[in-house]
C-alpha cells in the first residue's frame, strides 16, 4: 500500500457558532468533532500519517481532550499559520506520504468511500477533489444587476483534497495569493488539472449551530 498522509486543518472559534470553544472541539454526540474526523481516516487506513495543524494556543486544550476522551491515536500536531495556506505549508514540512490529502477538521462525516476515491484517484490523476452537484438555482451578482447561471456547470467543493506529494509540495512553494481558496486552487495555479470525484451529502462543514444539528441527524442515520 502506498504510504499516505492527511493534513487536518483547524481554525479558531468561528463567528457563526457563538461557542466559547473552537468549533472543532465541540461535542457531536458526546465526542469532539475533531476526533470523529480523525477516526474516519484511521478507519480507511490505520497506517495513515495524521498531521493536525492547530493554533498554538489550542495545543494544551487538545491534549486535555485526548486524556478526557481516552483518545490514543498517533497524531502529529503542528503549529498553524496566519492563513490556511500557511498552515498547510507547515503541515507539509513533516508529511511522509507519497499521496497527501488535506481535510477540514470540521468535516467529521466524510464517508470512507469518498476518502478512498480521493486517495486512490490521486495515484492516477495527480490531483483529486470531491464535489457535489448544485441543487439550488444560482445567480451571479454584479454592481447593478444579477444574472441567472446554469447550475449544471458548477459543483460544490468538499475535502479531502488529495495529491501526489511532489505536486502538492511544488504548488506550496508559491507565494500566497488571496485567490487561493483551497488546495486545488493552489495546485491549479501551477498548471495541474484537477480531477473531480463524487463527494457525499453528509460531508458537511460544521460552521453554524444548524450544521451541528444536521451532523447529529446524519450520524444517527448511519
Amino acid at each position: 500500500m502506498i504510504p499516505k498522509s492527511i493534513i487536518i486543518t483547524a481554525g479558531g472559534f468561528g463567528k457563526r457558532m457563538g461557542a466559547i470553544i473552537p468549533k472543532q472541539f465541540l461535542l457531536l454526540d458526546g465526542r469532539p468533532v475533531l476526533m470523529r474526523t480523525i477516526e474516519r481516516f484511521l478507519a480507511y487506513d490505520p497506517t495513515i500519517q495524521i498531521i493536525l495543524v492547530l493554533p498554538s494556543n489550542q495545543f494544551d486544550f487538545w491534549k486535555a481532550l485526548c486524556v478526557t476522551h481516552k483518545f490514543e491515536a498517533e497524531v502529529e500536531v503542528v503549529k498553524g499559520g496566519k492563513e490556511r495556506f500557511h498552515s498547510v505549508q507547515n503541515g507539509l514540512k513533516i508529511a511522509r506520504g507519497k499521496i497527501i490529502g488535506v481535510h477540514d477538521a470540521v468535516r467529521p462525516l466524510v464517508s470512507i468511500e469518498v476518502i478512498e476515491r480521493c486517495f486512490e484517484g490521486a495515484e492516477k490523476y495527480d490531483a483529486v477533489i470531491p464535489v457535489m452537484p448544485v441543487v439550488e438555482s444560482i445567480r451571479q451578482v454584479g454592481q447593478v444587476e444579477s444574472v441567472a447561471l446554469n447550475r449544471n456547470q458548477f459543483r460544490l467543493v468538499q475535502t479531502p483534497q488529495c495529491f501526489k506529494k511532489e505536486v502538492l509540495m511544488t504548488a506550496y512553494k508559491s507565494t500566497f495569493n488571496e485567490n487561493f481558496t483551497d488546495d486545488a486552487s493552489v495546485v491549479e495555479s501551477i498548471g495541474f488539472p484537477i480531477c473531480l470525484v463524487d463527494g457525499n451529502q453528509e460531508n458537511i462543514k460544521i460552521t453554524s449551530p444548524l450544521d451541528l444539528k444536521m451532523a447529529h441527524v446524519f450520524l444517527e442515520n448511519e
